[in-house]
């Protein structure tokens, strides 16, 4: 296990004015969920957060919820929030651990490796009376060099050619009724159901009560429980790669070496009729 891939409270209050570090709010949300990201980060953030944006940070080009944006575009807007060569990004979410691991992906896919998540995020932070701020900081820029890392991103076109190949097992974070498609899709024009070959691990199956991430040892058991070898190639999806990226960074925690997310998620495979459907 990498050790930057988590970092604790403990070790953030400990850092907090250390010079290298830099902070992001990655907070996003479900409609169904009534909560506002950016309202929320306005009213009260750690010190010196900067708020990562995860739509805006988007191809908007896609038709696709929260692709990965260009290169350009993301090392632009890394720039201007203070993101860059050089720093260690340590991305928290106002859940817990929900949407800060889409940011942790996101970075690592741009080629920038030193980013960790704040396990247990803002509501450990605020459970322990740590600080926290209502000041939006003007960050100076700091440059961003993207280097996309291609082995971390996979397509559809990837997605169906592992339907025959079976070189990669894939991993499914949406909830076992949606999974089984027992539950009608949120998108309009997106089938329920599941893609061939898949396993459902939830990805609230491993978070702990207190909303961080299980102990390696726990995460271990619960991937080879779903029947996942970590020895081999893992690639993640789930409605529309947000909570994907739970897995990935539980599978990479458990010792994986070989992961990768499925950006287009169950968005896209799911509104695609050259896309195999199954149904458990």
């Amino acid at each position: 296990m990498s050790e930057s891939v988590l970092v604790s409270t403990d070790w953030l209050a400990e850092h907090l004015e250390a010079p290298d570090i830099r902070i992001a709010d990655a907070s996003w949300y479900l409609p169904q969920a009534g909560r506002d990201a950016k309202a929320e980060y306005r009213s009260a953030h750690i010190p010196g957060a900067v708020f990562f944006d995860i739509e805006d940070l988007s191809d908007e080009e896609s038709d696709l919820p929260h692709m990965l944006p260009s290169p350009v575009k993301f090392g632009s807007r890394m720039r201007k929030l203070g993101l860059g060569d050089g720093n260690l990004i340590v991305v928290y979410d106002g859940a817990g651990i929900y949407s800060s691991p889409r940011a942790w992906w996101m970075l690592r896919a741009m080629g920038h490796e030193h980013v960790a998540v704040l396990d247990g995020g803002l509501p450990k932070w605020r459970r322990e009376g740590r600080p926290v701020e209502d000041l939006v900081p003007i960050p100076a820029q700091r440059h961003f060099t993207p280097r996309p890392n291609a082995a971390l991103v996979r397509s559809f076109l990837e997605m169906q050619q592992n339907l025959t190949s079976k070189i990669a097992q894939v991993v499914d974070a949406r909830s076992p009724p949606r999974f089984r498609g027992e539950e009608a899709e949120p998108r309009p024009g997106v089938e329920p159901g599941q893609m061939p070959g898949s396993c459902n691990v939830h990805y609230a199956e491993l978070i702990s009560r207190d909303g961080t991430l299980k102990p390696q040892a726990a995460l271990e058991r619960i991937f080879a429980s779903h029947g996942v070898d970590l020895r081999r190639p893992v690639v993640t999806t789930c409605g529309s790669g947000i909570t994907a990226a739970i897995d990935l960074l539980a599978l990479t925690v458990a010792g994986a070496k070989d992961v990768a997310l499925y950006d287009g998620s169950w968005a896209e495979w799911g509104a695609r009729k050259d896309a195999p459907k199954e149904r458990t």
